[in-house]
């Protein structure tokens, strides 16, 4: 027993697991846990679900036994025990629940009153969690806009009134049938009885169908206004870690107004946000993958969410594998995740890599042939910190952060006409170009005023006319916040409610157009129109996210409110999000990832370096140029990507480089770059490199192929990074590629001036930024042996065979 108190504290110590725990026993060996919803049943029927563990003292960790458990009621007059652990209530007292595991025993303990009162029927608290649970009121079904065959819900179950109506008022009341209940269409349908586009969703023998039919009987009641209702979930355990194959049953408990914690697991949604670490299904049993990570399975019922963590180490001995050393605090936070994951990272990357690394990250341009040359016989032990200075002050580094951000601001000419989009695109590079500080760009993007021919940023306005465009816009771009959800009902996977979403709306209401005599003229208004609720139709004060108590009056410009509180330090999302987006260009995925979903119920996979992150950006007054410095000298950034035994597996957590394709114009000016041909696009001028152009309507196949996106969204999804067979195609046989090879004025006819060695080393440095090896020299000077016609061939066929390979097609 002592040890057992030890093992309790030690838990709740580390958030493994949460209270109410109930346990006892005489233990031999490895101690049984069994911790349950709640303690308490009450009204008939009630029930909870019990979860059996085992705590490894020579792991240190639990391991979930409930499958093989065996559960016993000592009280059956009082409650009754299924072998999955579903207690239920059957007469008032406390009942006792023995739970035995080999060797093991304990003791659940349970107060059960009230079990022949009926719970009074409520439709949003007992009916509304059936329709959600069984998809009912998804958007795939009955929750879409124009609902599903003349039957439409509310989704997600927002708007329960109205939901109320739909079943017992619509279709002349044939859904439900209060003399007969069984034969209500509502339970024909959902059992399959009768045709129903959605399947069979229910059996008869289920505790909810028996919720249906016994509210329908007893005259499917409302309910009381005042019933209480959920005001929070809590699963449990709150965290595990979990060995590869493993599963984890989880619960889900309720809190309501009153008090009282009810288990509603059977009646939960459960979601993972990585199911190739792990998977859940839909009694809420969560099983490991095969990878190690991070990883988080979400849990949402009647609005309300909460996440259970896994962490899932990998199994191969670290002994004898080489560390590298940390270089920063960076560093230091990802290794700590890496050890606890039982992973070493790679080494260091080579001189080569590093140079085309940084160079397509910084200024997404290939370093030439002499200037990799140059970086690799330079022996300075500073010239990797020399070199990313040097980027930084180079004129493709303005075009190149354009070309990204025109993409997030959606620069788009169809919008704005070429005149407009062009001036827009000029004032986002002038940001880069000069350095601005990254909250300066966003104060001047959210709070222009004036004529736009003075004030392109103003344009921003005019690609996001609406009031509610530009606050989802905002909201994803400059917090990483995806609300759009909450539109139309409490965001299903979020905190964010319909008020949440008006008050950031109505921030934006202020704002308006007018004709002048020297153009278009964006101003303030001095009494903005009412933001309404749209169901409640009650008018929602403007207010920054998740400070409704907080309102903004019409003394105020509202955005200048907004734009003070995003570079305030105390923002919870500004300066994280860019440190995101900025870590997830640089190192190849974001440590919340996508980068712009940033919510409860996918967390950053290390919290710690995510903070660490903002904390510099803040302190560095956001200098874009002084991030870039920090997160290309630490010890991250320059792993390479050739994986050890260790991090073979891993994606997530920073253990090497992940190789990544480059972006369409990116790729398309390393392809001119490497046969010295350049593009000439449709109506631009020549000489215009592919990350220059800021119009993203310009047309080009290649372009159109490797996934430039239109900037219909602000979404970073719209630039497709999947390979395709198209992709494939068109690097292997495209006759414009063919072309650039043979022209007469490109390196491949300059390279058979060369001697063969020459010419292979020219080419190997141009390619890949490298000297060949030794092999790989002697077999490309024996293919360039012959002359004439038949040695400029094998050069265009050597430099067919470099373009097409995944050393040059991806940044490494």
């Amino acid at each position: 027993m002592r040890n057992l108190c030890w093992l309790l504290a030690f838990l709740f110590t580390c958030g493994v697991i949460s209270p109410p725990l109930l346990f006892a026993g005489d233990y031999v060996g490895p101690p049984l846990l069994v911790y349950q919803s709640s303690g308490e049943l009450r009204y008939a029927g009630a029930r909870m679900s019990l979860v059996a563990a085992r705590y490894e003292e020579r792991v240190d960790e639990i391991v979930d036994v409930t499958r093989d458990a065996q559960f016993q009621s000592l009280t059956p007059g009082i409650c009754q025990v299924s072998s999955a652990g579903i207690v239920t209530a059957v007469g008032d007292g406390e009942g006792r629940i023995r739970i035995r595991w080999k060797e093991d025993t304990a003791i659940a303990l349970v107060l059960v009153r009230d079990s022949v009162v009926t719970r009074p029927f409520h439709f949003e608290r007992d009916i509304v969690p059936i329709l959600s649970r069984y998809g009912c009121n998804a958007s795939g079904c009955h929750g879409k806009a124009e609902g599903q065959n003349g039957f439409k819900l509310s989704v997600f179950g927002f708007d329960p009134p109205a939901d109320f109506v739909a079943l017992l008022q619509e279709s002349q009341g044939r859904r439900v049938s209060l003399a007969r209940p069984a034969e209500s269409l509502l339970l024909t349908k959902a059992t399959g009885r009768v045709p129903h586009g959605g399947g069979a969703r229910l059996q008869i023998d289920s505790v909810e169908y028996r919720m249906l039919h016994d509210w329908i009987a007893a005259g499917s009641p409302f309910g009381r206004a005042d019933a209480p209702l959920a005001v929070s979930v809590k699963l449990s355990p709150g965290s595990r870690r979990m060995r590869f194959g493993e599963s984890q049953p989880l619960q889900l408990t309720a809190t309501y107004s009153d008090g009282e914690k009810i288990d509603v697991t059977p009646l939960a949604k459960f979601q993972t946000n990585n199911e190739g670490l792990a998977t859940v299904d839909e009694q809420g049993r969560v099983t490991v993958g095969h990878t190690p990570g991070d990883v988080a399975i979400m849990a949402a019922f009647a609005g309300h969410v909460d996440v259970f963590r896994v962490l899932i180490p990998q199994t191969v001995s670290t002994e004898g594998v080489p560390r590298p050393p940390v270089q920063s605090r960076f560093d230091e936070l990802v290794d700590a995740k890496l050890t606890q994951l039982g992973i070493v990272p790679s080494g260091l990357c080579s001189d080569s890599d590093f140079l085309r690394r940084a160079s397509l990250d910084i200024i997404g341009t290939l370093p030439t042939a002499a200037e990799a040359r140059a970086f690799l016989v330079d022996t300075s032990p500073s010239k990797r910190a020399r070199l990313v200075d040097d980027l930084l002050k180079r004129p493709e580094y303005a075009d190149y952060w354009a070309l990204q951000w025109a993409d997030l601001l959606r620069v788009d000419r169809e919008k704005l006409g070429a005149k407009g989009a062009y001036q827009f695109y000029a004032w986002v590079r002038q940001n880069f170009r000069e350095n601005r500080p990254l909250d300066e760009l966003a104060r001047g993007l959210l709070t222009a005023e004036g004529l736009l021919s003075e004030q392109p940023a103003g344009y921003w306005y005019k690609v996001l006319v609406q009031p509610n465009e530009r606050a989802n816009s905002t909201a994803q771009v400059l917090l990483g916040v995806r609300i759009e959800c909450a539109q139309c009902h409490h965001h299903p996977f979020d905190r964010w409610s319909q008020d949440d979403y008006f008050g950031m709306q109505a921030l934006f209401a202020q704002t308006a157009f007018k004709p002048s005599s020297r153009g278009e003229l964006l101003f303030t208004l001095d009494k903005a129109p009412e933001t309404k609720h749209p169901r409640t139709n009650a008018v929602v004060p403007p207010h920054v996210l998740g400070e409704a108590q907080r309102p903004i009056t019409d003394e105020h410009d509202r955005r200048q409110v907004l734009a003070d509180w995003l570079a305030a330090g105390s923002n919870p999302w500004f300066a994280k999000n860019l440190s995101n987006r900025l870590w997830a260009h640089f190192i190849g995925r974001g440590i919340v990832e996508p980068v712009d979903d940033v919510r409860l119920t996918n967390p950053p996979s290390n919290p710690e370096l995510l903070e660490a992150l903002a904390e510099k950006l803040i302190a560095s007054r956001f200098d874009l140029h002084e991030m870039i410095r920090a997160i290309t000298a630490c010890r991250t950034y320059q792993l390479s990507s050739e994986p050890n035994a260790t991090n073979r597996g891993d994606e997530q957590n920073y253990s090497r480089a992940l190789l990544r394709p480059m972006e369409a114009e990116v790729l398309l000016d390393a392809v001119c770059q490497v046969t010295g041909v350049p593009e000439k696009f449709d109506n631009v001028p020549a000489g215009v490199r592919a990350i220059q152009l800021w119009d993203s309507h310009v047309p080009h196949d290649f372009l159109k192929t490797f996934g430039r996106p239109v900037r219909a969204t602000a979404c970073t999804c719209e630039r497709v990074s999947e390979p395709s067979v198209a992709q494939v195609l068109k690097l292997m046989n495209s006759p414009s590629l063919q072309a650039k090879l043979t022209h007469a004025e490109g390196n491949v006819v300059r390279w058979t001036r060369l001697d063969a060695a020459a010419a292979v080393e020219q080419m190997y440095l141009t390619f890949f930024q490298r000297f060949p090896d030794d092999r790989e020299r002697q077999h490309a000077i024996d293919q360039l042996s012959a002359g004439g016609d038949v040695r400029q061939r094998a050069i265009e066929d050597l430099a067919w065979s470099l373009m097409n390979s995944t050393e040059f097609l991806f940044q490494h």
